[in-house]
């Protein structure tokens, strides 16, 4: 089932970069270029998640989660370039469920998009993911490859699990660590290292393949070709 995400977003060329890049990975989007008219979108049919510029003509985004926290739970990631501290925790307490800042990476906000769904349970994950003899089962949090088990941590397995749901995507270090970890990634350290190299370790091992790939310069991916 795609996700319809309305983007609230006064600058048409960001709105339709966003739209497009969203579309390109399977959701259906709709955009609203002021807050009068993304208002009455809101009233007239559900959305999975709305992402909101605060500066908009005719209602601001601050005034359009009052309103809209008013009537629904509806998940909403702000997209702003204001980055005081003092706005960006006013947003939250408002309702808003995440802060990104202008300018922000494309695969950074499909990220975003994913942990928030995940979080406010509109995401269903099948149960059980494969390639190329490997197989998660996400119900059990286990982990095989040709039918034997293969023991993973609890981070080692989430890192899999990610690169499982969406073998196409290159993730970066900083889309790693706040899907996995659920934290702002402020710079750069070891841990998604370890945790990778772990990863690929453990699997090399157990069936003689390397699932996980490095696209130099950007991050990492599941490899698309199992022999």
């Amino acid at each position: 089932m795609k996700h319809r995400i309305l983007i609230v977003e006064d600058d048409a060329q960001i709105s339709e970069l966003l739209s497009s890049f969203l579309e390109n990975n399977g959701c259906e989007t709709i955009t609203a270029a002021d807050g009068n008219n993304a208002s009455l979108l809101l009233k007239k049919q559900d959305y999975d998640i709305v992402l909101m510029d605060l500066m908009l003509p005719k209602k601001s985004g601050e005034q359009l989660i009052r309103e809209l926290r008013g009537y629904s739970d509806v998940p909403v990631i702000v997209l702003s370039a204001r980055s005081m501290l003092e706005t960006r925790l006013e947003v939250l307490r408002l309702g808003a469920d995440d802060y990104i800042l202008k300018p922000f990476d494309l695969n950074e906000v499909l990220v975003r998009i994913e942990v928030v769904l995940r979080r406010s349970g509109t995401t269903e994950a099948p149960d059980m993911l494969e390639c190329g003899g490997l197989v998660l089962n996400t119900a059990e949090k286990s982990v095989t490859y040709n039918g034997e088990t293969v023991a993973l941590t609890a981070k080692e397995l989430m890192l899999l699990k990610l690169f499982m749901e969406h073998p196409k995507k290159v993730y970066s270090k900083a889309n790693l660590y706040e899907s996995v970890w659920n934290d702002t990634y402020y710079y750069e350290d070891n841990t998604i290292n370890v945790h990778l190299s772990n990863l690929r370790s453990k699997l090399k091992k157990a069936s003689g393949k390397d699932f996980i790939e490095t696209v130099w310069g950007i991050g990492y991916r599941l490899k698309e070709e199992q022999e």
